[in-house]
């Protein structure tokens, strides 16, 4: 039985039941649809400059350092 007075314990239920049920991936997916993120996408997707691929590169290889 869970101590539903604690939220902590809950989550932890709540997660793992879901993982059980869903597979981790489902899982991910499933929480993604009550995140409503933050920001305009659309607009905002515009205010920088497209990253070439040598930019990327870049990127990636500082990323791994």
């Amino acid at each position: 039985m869970i101590n539903i007075n604690n939220p902590i314990l809950l989550r932890m239920a709540d997660l793992d039941a879901l993982s059980k049920a869903l597979g981790p991936v489902g899982m991910v997916k499933f929480m993604q649809q009550f995140d409503m993120g933050q920001g305009d996408y659309t607009k905002e997707k515009y205010l920088s400059e497209p990253l070439s691929m040598g930019d990327l590169d870049q990127e990636l290889r500082n990323y791994m350092k």
